[in-house]
């Protein structure tokens, strides 16, 4: 009973307050972001399997064996099939029927498996989504094809030997990003209907897809198995593999929220070891009371333990329902971003790790000072200036770094994340510390030349040197990590978009005729539309590199590229770098060059291990043409730009066959111009890329919302730092405010120099967080997140300012009762 009797008086007197709130802020920002990222992510990640309308796909030439499918159905998965093809369509019987080549995809009943459809009853009308699929002697077409083909809804179309009703238009289909090019107008119809049009034969040029969506443990286990059915025609397909740009950006906000997470956990620890801290130095008194009424220290430390215990459970149960509203409210507001119904349902693992975050934290920041207090002596009745023994320091910092090195460890499960993180922590904790220390100490002769605020401001810095240089180092590390989280969402995020901004081509054009080249750049010209140069090809296979066979180089160095060049490349040539290429190795040709040579992409000439010099043999149609690598080009494939992995000069593929090709953005609302574009140049192939790019863009914006919030919950945790750090101090500031007022300072005077001495740190600190913000983001950017480094000027003013005005903000705010408690109170006290 004593002991829940000094529980509640000290909650009464406040003195538990910081602590609890401590406890409950860690607990609710981790189970917070835990529950967010965990969902959000999760919800991501599933929405973004729209792009193949299935969580898993397998790619065949050919129908696989029926065994493959029964397997995936033993193992509980939903399955859906493709079968795509192009293939002329005909509005009616007649031999002068009009005619048109479409891209035809045959789907089955389940399909898709996972997004929807958009679909509309009009050409160009107002869309709907559904999950259903056509039904048999059923046809969906793409809405400019009823215009170009002068059909309506209700009408015949023919493909193939079957006449299949037009029911619907369809806008979307959620796996055409997936599908890859899309080459003609849909036509999507049932793969039951397929027989009848007799149109697949032995030989046909076709694809099909098997769809599956299920568990994840299912989906790995049949992918084990499958894989080792598959013959090498055959592919498993994920996001990564299908969307690689998409994948990396998921990959990369995973990363960064890990990173929210593990700092966040830091700066929760922090706090808790400052709220401890002090409540153990206040309790020095109590406990050498009862020692010298005869408790002893098990005694002792079994009420405060108890105590501790008590007050973690309380606050736990708190912080995770707080940490549970925090997320539903951010859930809520993403709701205008993406469909938050595709979520997961909330599981116990947030708040498992919510609840090991509380424990961590007790015993690695709270339990320390509070050990010390067992060595408190009674005669600190008589002599109250005994020094405190106990844990020492070093120990207590270990035992604290050590505690966050876990969480961080177990809550990011990237040890390379976390020992970046300690390191950079640790770091810049030397280096600022060292700093502060010299600079507090110049506070001095400064000090006497101001006036008396400053004065009194700049004199107490010198007075409590080595604490201020502490709290310097704390306000500090606070600001960095605040700075370092923004550095990173504000790269990430311009990345993401400098990868598809606006007016991105969206429409492709191959096959392209050379005598059809001037007509055409002459259309686009007069419909003022953006186009890229358009690009010369002739198909070319890569023979030999030197004097070895490309398959026994590339089985040497990189058996993953021996299918990619099992092919037929498409070469080009040009007089001048493409604008997007950056030569790294080499030197471009010089104008009107006739030399034999070629300039290599840089990934693949990295896959092959070839350099500038080496010679390159290709087989163009049955001749050979043999050339020397004289640059290396890095591109970015990810633009949708028309590149190539290999650029020649002019002149040197003159006397091969040719075809032209070039990409242009077409804003939505000319779609139309397509329609007109097809009867002039109805044998060139339009391959459409919009509904991709509104796919990735999607995509970008919910990862970027997600990015943002995750910012915010960390802005939180590092306020409640600041604020703990400068409550640590309150006590001696009662007892410096007394003796000033006493002896006849007046109440502005006291707080004027509070306000001067906290921003003081804080522009110290805000300066030394900035310098370790721009080298720990060069590191993170450099390292782990695969980015290009650039300098932030406005990290220096900002960090300064930033620093100055919230800690001297926060210390006005926490400091006020300090000048409003009467002298005569505090001195009694003492």
């Amino acid at each position: 009973m004593f002991a829940l009797r000094l529980l509640w008086r000290d909650w009464r007197g406040g003195e538990l307050g910081i602590l609890a709130s401590s406890i409950v802020l860690a607990v609710a920002i981790v189970t917070g972001i835990s529950l967010f990222a965990d969902r959000l992510q999760q919800g991501i990640v599933a929405q973004s399997s729209s792009f193949l309308a299935a969580d898993r796909v397998l790619q065949s030439p050919a129908p696989v064996d029926n065994l493959w499918l029964q397997q995936a159905e033993r193992e509980g998965l939903q399955q859906a099939e493709i079968l795509s093809f192009q293939s002329m369509v005909y509005a009616g019987e007649e031999v002068d029927a009009t005619m048109q080549l479409t891209s035809v995809k045959a789907v089955s009943n389940h399909y898709p498996l996972r997004g929807q459809l958009e679909v509309s009853d009009e050409a160009f009308g107002s869309s709907i989504k559904t999950t259903a699929s056509p039904p048999r002697g059923e046809v969906w077409l793409d809405p400019r094809l009823l215009p170009l083909m002068n059909l309506e809804i209700g009408d015949a179309l023919y493909v193939g030997e079957a006449k299949l009703l037009i029911s619907k238009v369809v806008v979307n289909e959620p796996d055409r990003g997936g599908n890859g090019f899309v080459l003609g107008a849909r036509v999507l119809m049932n793969i039951a209907d397929i027989p009848a049009t007799d149109i697949v034969q032995p030989g046909s040029l076709v694809e099909y897809r098997y769809l599956f969506a299920g568990e994840a443990d299912a989906l790995s286990r049949y992918g084990e198995w499958v894989k080792g059915q598959m013959q090498p025609s055959h592919k498993w397909l994920n996001l990564k593999d299908t969307q690689p740009g998409i994948s990396q950006s998921l990959q990369r906000a995973e990363q960064f929220l890990l990173l929210a997470g593990a700092l966040g956990v830091g700066l929760a620890g922090i706090a808790i070891a400052l709220a401890a801290r002090r409540y153990s130095e206040r309790h020095y008194d109590y406990v050498a009371i009862m020692k010298s009424l005869g408790a002893t220290s098990a005694r002792v430390m079994r009420i405060y333990i108890g105590n501790l215990l008590l007050l973690a459970t309380i606050a736990l149960l708190v912080g995770c329902a707080f940490g549970w509203l925090i997320q539903e409210m951010f859930i809520l507001i993403l709701q205008d971003y993406f469909d938050v119904t595709s979520t997961p349902e909330i599981t116990l693992r947030p708040f498992i790790i919510g609840s090991v975050t509380a424990l961590v934290c007790l015993l690695a920041f709270a339990l320390p000072p509070l050990l010390s207090l067992q060595g408190a002596s009674p005669l600190r009745v008589l002599r109250r200036d005994l020094p405190n023994s106990g844990l020492g320091n070093v120990l207590t910092y270990g035992i604290g770094v050590s505690g966050i090195g876990l969480l961080m460890f177990w809550y990011s499960g990237n040890l390379t994340l976390t020992m970046a993180v300690l390191a950079g922590v640790g770091l810049t904790f030397v280096i600022v510390g060292v700093f502060a220390w010299y600079l507090l100490r110049g506070t001095a002769r400064v000090g006497m030349q101001a006036g008396s605020s400053w004065r009194l401001a700049l004199a107490s810095m010198r007075r409590r040197g080595f604490q201020n240089a502490v709290q310097s180092v704390i306000f500090s590390l606070a600001i960095m990590l605040l700075l370092l989280l923004a550095l990173i969402r504000s790269s990430l995020i311009e990345e993401w978009q400098v990868q598809l901004p606006e007016g991105t081509p969206n429409h492709f054009l191959v096959n392209v005729a050379k005598h059809e080249v001037t007509s055409l750049r002459t259309l686009l010209a007069t419909n003022q539309l953006e186009t890229e140069p358009i690009y010369p090809m002739v198909r070319g296979r890569l023979t030999r590199v030197n004097d070895e066979t490309v398959a026994k180089r590339a089985s040497r160095t990189d058996p993953t590229a021996q299918n990619s060049l099992d092919r037929e490349l498409s070469l080009s040539w040009s007089k001048t770098l493409p604008n997007d290429n950056i030569i790294v190795e080499g030197e471009w040709w010089s104008e009107g060059s006739t030399a034999a040579e070629v300039s290599m992409e840089k990934n693949l000439a990295q896959r092959l291990q070839i350099n500038t010099g080496d010679k390159m043999e290709f087989l163009i149609g049955s001749e050979r043409l043999v050339v020397t690598v004289t640059s290396i080009r890095e591109l970015d494939w990810d633009t949708m730009k028309p590149n190539f992995y290999m650029l020649f000069p002019p002149g040197l593929l003159n006397q091969y066959p040719a075809t032209y090709m070039t990409s242009f953005y077409l804003p939505s609302g000319q779609k139309h111009f397509l329609n007109q574009f097809l009867r002039e140049f109805p044998t060139i192939t339009v391959i459409e890329m919009d509904s991709v790019i509104k796919q990735i863009r999607s995509i970008i914006t919910q990862v970027s919302s997600a990015v943002e919030l995750v910012l915010g919950l960390i802005i939180v945790s590092g306020l409640l730092v600041l604020i703990a750090s400068v409550q640590a101090s309150l006590d001696s500031r009662y007892q410096e405010s007394a003796v000033l007022r006493t002896l006849g300072a007046k109440r502005e005077l006291v707080l004027g120099s509070l306000v001067i001495e906290f921003s003081s740190l804080g522009l110290l600190a805000g300066f030394l967080a900035a310098f370790s913000a721009e080298l720990s983001v060069y590191g993170l950017q450099e390292y782990l997140l695969r980015m290009d480094y650039v300098f932030h000027p406005w990290v220096w003013l900002v960090g300064p300012l930033f620093g100055a005005i919230l800690i001297g903000t926060a210390g006005y705010v926490t400091c006020r009762k300090v000048v409003n408690t009467p002298p005569v109170e505090v001195l009694r006290e003492i």
